[in-house]
């Protein structure tokens, strides 16, 4: 049973940080590739970044430059720094495990940027 737990979330002002969490059960997670999902009110969910388990890394063209995704193995965390935070950036945020094709959630975290 995969669990996924985020934390982090919050009310930021436009131009803020914050610093989503994801803390993994799993004894096997070094091997996946792990992802940071959004989804806003009235919209899909969309993939912001990714990081697989070399550490290649991938983002949503509108986050690149203010968003890293990293991730302790050793702890079997992942991490989602955002900086500059945007209106547009608010949303729910989720934690993904891509195990070769199966797909895991966590249970999200919300992230509003209001002034």
């Amino acid at each position: 049973q995969v669990h996924l737990v985020e934390s982090g979330g919050g009310l930021v002002q436009p131009g803020g940080s914050l610093r989503l969490s994801c803390a993994a059960s799993e004894s096997i997670f070094s091997i996946y590739t792990m992802g940071w999902y959004r989804q806003a009110p009235g919209k899909q969910r969309e993939l912001v970044a990714s990081i697989t388990s070399s550490d290649t890394t991938k983002y949503l063209d509108s986050v690149k430059g203010r968003f890293t995704i990293s991730r302790d193995n050793a702890k079997k965390m992942v991490y989602l720094q955002m900086n500059s935070l945007k209106s547009e950036d608010t949303a729910v945020y989720y934690c993904h495990e891509d195990r070769f094709g199966l797909d895991y959630w966590g249970q999200g975290t919300q992230v509003t940027v209001s002034s």
